[in-house]
């Protein structure tokens, strides 16, 4: 048994990253009106967020995914490039995506803690 422990820990410690922010982005997450408008503006709505593999779409404008990186704590760091609706540079802004408490739901942040809302799986 002592022998197999240190071989259990260097397998545990090797298999840990890959399982920390193991969120699955591969279809379209949002809350009511981002999964309305998941295949293109059907519907306008003050209140929007729709997370995809490559883009956070919100009412007032538009993230495309730079950088991905999978956190020990189960989040999602996402850092992006965004446009809001007027401006004519993109800002580089992070956001934090966690698993949410209830329903399989995902909780969309900004790296200030700022929550922008809960998405769950588009159907």
């Amino acid at each position: 048994m002592r022998r197999a422990l240190p071989a259990l820990i260097a397998t545990v410690l090797l298999v840990a990253p890959a399982l920390a922010g193991d969120i699955d982005l591969s279809g379209p997450w949002g809350d009511k009106y981002g999964c309305v408008n998941k295949d293109g503006q059907e519907v306008y709505a003050e209140k929007m967020l729709l997370l995809t593999a490559d883009s956070l779409v919100t009412a007032a404008g538009a993230c495309a995914f730079t950088g991905r990186v999978a956190n020990r704590d189960g989040s999602l760091t996402l850092t992006a490039d965004c446009e809001a609706e007027g401006e004519e540079n993109p800002t580089p802004v992070t956001f934090i995506v966690t698993p949410g408490k209830k329903n399989g739901k995902l909780v969309v942040s900004d790296d200030t803690g700022f929550v922008m809302g809960e998405v769950a799986r588009c159907k």
